[in-house]
């Protein structure tokens, strides 16, 4: 990977501008929690036992990911090549430092809203005990669907907001799902980066 070039258009400007969104997201939950009267950090607790889980439960996205590098499914092509051409370039001259950043304002800012705020505001909207099951299910549909850059890829990413929704009622710590979420989001950026083979396949299968 190449170290930063700040020299490159728009190379710092895209680290800036993301960390900037994801960050944002983190205040809009605040925000939010506020007005729900819900703070959105009430269930974090820092433990380094929780750490290690959440740690731990970036295993089965990062297999899952694995999966889908050489996937012979066309969907997941397009998906890979839409990666290529749109969303890596913009990572290719950032710095480890950058990338780090980035992937722990998206874990920290989308997990404050979509569980907390979301996935627990619904449930207790619904109320009984089929609540945590409907607001655990529809804060990974909306998850989904914000990320829904293709039909495939935002049904992978419903999948990746059930199981991180999952793991947050599982523990009762908010640490566990945005370590897992923000852990994720770095190595797979790096591993995307680095890994230049499958992203070659894809674009001879044109």
């Amino acid at each position: 990977m190449n170290v930063t070039n700040h020299n490159l258009p728009g190379v710092a400007n895209f680290a800036v501008t993301a960390a900037a969104f994801e960050g944002g997201l983190a205040i809009f939950a605040l925000s939010l929690g506020w007005a729900m009267d819900s703070p959105p950090m009430a269930s974090f607790q820092w433990s380094w036992m929780d750490l290690g889980w959440g740690m731990i439960a970036t295993l089965p996205p990062l297999a899952l990911l694995g999966m889908c590098l050489f996937p012979p499914w066309e969907p997941l092509r397009r998906i890979l090549r839409l990666l290529n051409e749109s969303i890596l370039p913009l990572f290719r001259e950032c710095g480890i430092f950058e990338i780090a950043v980035i992937a722990f304002l998206a874990g920290l800012g989308e997990e404050m809203l979509f569980r907390p705020i979301v996935q627990d505001g619904v449930s207790r909207w619904i109320g009984g005990p089929y609540g945590p099951a409907i607001g655990l299910c529809v804060a990974a549909v909306i998850f989904g669907l914000l990320h829904g850059l293709t039909v495939a890829y935002a049904i992978l990413a419903g999948v990746i907001g059930l199981y991180l929704g999952g793991i947050w009622l599982l523990s009762g710590n908010l640490l566990v799902p945005i370590t897992a979420h923000a852990l994720y989001d770095f190595l797979a950026i790096v591993v995307l980066l680095r890994m230049e083979k499958p992203l070659v396949i894809e674009k001879n299968d044109e």
